[in-house]
């Protein structure tokens, strides 16, 4: 399976400008983009897509029937959709002119089954166009991947976009899509890759999302609502953005159950509730974990401690409670930890010692510079509430054993 793997954290916490190209960032490993796009393209010899020294287009205005029929279909249908951009600011659509479209700029033909000629790709990141999808482009069957990142497109996905039946990548970030969550996609059965960030796509995100096989799903800086539906467990996705929306409710208890394979979900700036799941302790491969900017109350599971690869944890501006305690601190792998507005009581000693720093702002944490005034703190919310509907375990669940541990440091010195 092909994996990108992004620093989210940090992409969610940053407006990136109109026009920008949203990639892999902070050091992240990104595989086989195409024109600064999503993941990797279809197989065979990439051939077209202008760029460079182009020659003057010869001013064809009817397919060549010399090509083929395949051929044909894509001029027909390119012209069509050229004909539906409104603003072409750098002139791509100059270069296309005349039926031989794997010269156009932004097209890329493979030669496929038996020797065929066919439109595989279409990469416009970054050019600025303004305009719309129209639904003729699901009669390109052969595109295995549709990068149009960071330009004015609006409206819809058409719903004739389930016919794409070879496309892996669909990257439609920063533009001014609208509508609910584009249902069309969920029929699309080699697709690997979807990136709808940065949009204003409204309503609630289907289960079916989720039983898809992505290894790839960013839907962050939407203005989805509603629960994250509870099978959010069952995918198999390595990387998973939904920050920046307006979701609601519970974290799905599935989610703690997704296995080795997620090595980064980004939960960060909604309005979700409850507890974290005990489950997240079988994240044991998980790299980069963000709560943060949400209403999450309660303790923090002593199952955390069994996230062994876990590099960034961001836990800040929730109500959590209680002891952060050296099961979280000592995680090998840990380099950053922000616990800041909240409202835990104290800390271990171990914590002092990340090497990225360690956030504890504005909580409740006697003898401690920077925490809340006094009233606050006597108001905990989710006081005594127990998260996990059994009775509380009076010494820590670590990693599937029962263990002794020290008392953590209710008031350490600054």
């Amino acid at each position: 399976m092909e994996c990108w793997v992004f620093m989210g954290l940090f992409l969610t916490c940053l407006i990136f400008p109109a026009g920008a190209v949203v990639g892999g960032v902070s050091g992240r490993v990104s595989f086989g983009f195409v024109g600064g796009g999503g993941g990797s393209g279809g197989e065979g010899i990439w051939v077209g897509g202008g760029g460079g020294n182009t020659p003057n287009p010869t001013p064809t205005p009817t397919p060549d029937p010399l090509l083929g029929t395949v051929q044909n279909r894509a001029y027909s249908v390119l012209q069509t959709w050229k004909s539906t951009i409104s603003d072409d600011p750098i002139g791509i659509l100059t270069t296309w002119v005349g039926s031989d479209v794997c010269s156009y700029i932004g097209i890329f033909c493979t030669s496929v089954s038996s020797g065929r000629i066919a439109v595989t790709g279409i990469d416009l990141n970054g050019k600025n166009l303004r305009g719309t999808l129209i639904e003729e482009l699901a009669i390109l069957t052969d595109l295995t991947l549709i990068h149009l990142n960071s330009n004015r497109f609006s409206g819809t996905v058409p719903v004739t976009f389930r016919q794409l039946v070879s496309l892996q990548e669909l990257d439609l970030s920063n533009n001014n899509f609208s509508g609910e969550f584009p249902s069309a996609t969920l029929y699309i059965p080699r697709l690997r890759y979807l990136d709808l960030r940065f949009n204003s796509f409204t309503g609630r995100i289907p289960e079916g999302l989720f039983l898809m096989r992505l290894d790839a799903i960013f839907l962050n800086n939407n203005q989805f609502v509603g629960e994250i539906p509870q099978n959010l467990g069952n995918s198999p996705a390595s990387v998973i953005n939904l920050a920046n929306n307006n979701f609601t409710g519970a974290i799905p208890a599935s989610f703690g159950y997704m296995g080795p394979r997620l090595k980064e979900i980004l939960f960060l700036n909604n309005q979700l509730s409850g507890c974290i799941p005990e489950g997240v302790g079988f994240l044991t491969e998980i790299e980069v974990l963000d709560f943060s900017s949400n209403k999450l109350f309660g303790h923090l599971p002593d199952t955390i401690s069994c996230m062994n690869q876990i590099e960034i944890l961001n836990l800040a501006h929730n109500q959590l409670s209680g002891v952060v305690s050296d099961l979280v601190c000592s995680l090998r792998n840990l380099v950053n930890l922000s616990v800041a507005d909240n409202f835990f009581s104290g800390f271990n000693q171990q914590c002092r010692n990340l090497f990225g720093g360690f956030d504890l702002s504005f909580n409740c944490i006697p003898g401690v510079t920077l925490q809340r005034p006094l009233p606050e703190c006597s108001v905990i919310p989710g006081i005594g509430f127990n998260c996990f509907g059994v009775p509380v375990i009076p010494r820590a669940l670590v990693c599937g054993r029962l263990v002794e541990t020290p008392t953590a440091v209710a008031a350490a010195p600054p």
